[in-house]
């Protein structure tokens, strides 16, 4: 007896996608909450094309503050891509430069996705952060 898939499985390999967000003063207070609601572009240039935001929480949970659990959902609103999403939910070691989330979701285009987003802090000044996510996705 043959088995076949209903859908097909997709590996993606999107363009480096950067989010700017506004610094909050570390270390931060321990059992805190930050919620993100930032532009989502393809540079990290802040004349980069905005084809998105990520929406999301950084909880500073316990004494450690510069790790932090990261939920993060990038929506996508321009494009092949507008509607669709992708979820990342991963402790994120914030002090060092380069780093790595998992893709535990996503909808539309990302139906059930699953992946990884290294990660890697591109610029850092008292008010600002850019952080570039190199996101590779296997989804159906």
């Amino acid at each position: 007896m043959a088995l076949s898939a209903a859908k097909t499985l997709q590996q993606s390999r999107w363009p480096v996608l950067t989010s700017r967000a506004m610094t909050i003063s570390l270390p931060a207070p321990p059992n805190s909450i930050v919620v993100h609601n930032v532009p989502l572009t393809v540079g990290p240039e802040p004349t980069s094309e905005v084809i998105g935001n990520a929406q999301g929480l950084e909880v500073f949970a316990g004494g450690d503050t510069t790790t932090v659990v990261v939920y993060l959902d990038y929506g996508f609103t321009k494009g092949d891509l507008n509607g669709s999403s992708i979820s990342v939910f991963s402790r994120n070691p914030s002090i060092e430069r380069e780093r790595e989330l998992a893709v535990v979701g996503g909808r539309a285009k990302f139906r059930m996705a699953e992946g990884f987003a290294p990660l890697k802090t591109y610029f850092v000044n008292q008010t600002t952060v850019v952080v570039e996510y190199n996101v590779t996705v296997i989804h159906y």
